[in-house]
């Protein structure tokens, strides 16, 4: 706040707290990131940047929080406390979903929610992620709600697939390492009626994918549709590893992509900086607050960025120069002419000099 009152803007850093105070809320921000994001995706030129992208990745940060959090918890992977911050970034680094989530939360659930309520013109079909983020269960929910579940899965030597019908144990002889049982279609016949409720529950908003998750959970995974949409996923798993080995695209997409929500992660180290990078909150809307401000910022970044590569490339001897090669790197995400830590000379009044047709 007493960096920005320095601007060129005649207001006081009492009045800039005052105005955060009583007109900044969750629902703001998020309004703000998810109007960022659509204007991005309008203003994109695409003979710079290529066709559009229907996937995402998304991927968890783990972020510092004081101990007098219930949401705090000692994460093992990252080797402290806090909370995670789960992101889902389009292959052009527009991030459109942020969640606060614990530690030990179901980073399926995360998935699903946002490639399911990111609430932007986006159309998700696809969504990449890391070993960590696909399960059996994943690939049932996701097959359900009509998008796929793209995952880069470590070991993939020992990945167990399953057989398509009963009684064909010779039928891929090449296979026979890694096939294990054939599905059992019966058992997703007699709860289909009852897993496309669950995935209308999620799609509709009346049901988060977490509480249906704890309560198949509860239930000790006995729970039969629960049995089914396994079963499901293990279908689907099986055929996604099937196109993964012969299709080196795809590897290379879903490589791609991941590098993406990876550069958006180091770009919020360089954003983020104040409080040594800890979420400063032990309340649960000023931590949803304060990640959804980074992503207002930083999605800031990336469109004015786009804005400014257009208006480089608008010039024909600059976009003359640009091989393939050039073009498969181009990124809108960088910030070395960003000064974290310089004076902020916030003018409303004043636009960026780029040209409309950039």
């Amino acid at each position: 706040m007493r960096a920005i009152s320095g601007g060129e803007h005649g207001h006081s850093e009492d009045d800039l707290r005052y105005v955060r105070r009583r007109y900044l809320s969750v629902d703001v921000a998020r309004a703000m990131a998810t109007q960022i994001a659509n204007a991005t995706f309008a203003v994109r030129r695409r003979r710079v940047w290529g066709a559009g992208s229907s996937a995402v990745a998304s991927d968890s940060t783990h972020f510092g929080a004081f101990d007098q959090n219930i949401f705090t918890e000692w994460h093992s992977r990252y080797g402290g406390r806090g909370v995670l911050i789960y992101w889902h970034v389009e292959k052009k680094s527009m991030a459109i979903h942020s969640q606060v989530i614990s530690c030990s939360a179901s980073e399926v659930a995360a998935m699903v929610e946002g490639a399911m309520r990111h609430g932007t013109s986006m159309e998700v079909e696809g969504n990449y992620v890391d070993s960590h983020g696909q399960s059996e269960i994943g690939f049932g929910i996701t097959r359900l709600l009509g998008f796929d579940l793209l995952p880069r899965i470590k070991r993939i030597n020992v990945v167990k697939l399953y057989r398509p019908a009963a009684g064909e144990p010779d039928a891929y002889p090449r296979l026979v390492p890694a096939l294990t049982r054939p599905i059992r279609w019966d058992v997703i016949g007699e709860q289909y009626d009852q897993m496309v409720r669950y995935a209308t529950a999620i799609r509709s908003g009346t049901a988060s994918t977490e509480a249906i998750l704890r309560r198949f959970r509860t239930a000790n995974a006995l729970h039969p549709t629960y049995q089914a949409m396994v079963e499901l996923g293990r279908a689907q798993k099986t055929l996604f590893v099937a196109r993964y080995l012969r299709d080196r695209d795809l590897q290379r997409e879903i490589n791609e992509g991941l590098n993406v929500v990876e550069s958006w992660n180091g770009g919020n180290q360089v954003i983020f900086f104040g409080k040594g990078g800890d979420i400063a909150s032990n309340r649960r809307d000023e931590q949803e607050l304060s990640v959804l401000c980074l992503r207002v910022l930083q999605s800031a970044l990336v469109y004015v960025n786009t804005l400014m590569v257009q208006d480089v490339l608008a010039d024909d001897e600059w976009a003359g120069r640009m091989t393939d090669v050039d073009h498969r790197g181009l990124t809108p995400l960088f910030w070395t002419h960003v000064a974290p830590y310089g004076e902020v000379r916030l003018n409303m009044d004043r636009r960026l000099s780029l040209r409309a047709d950039a």
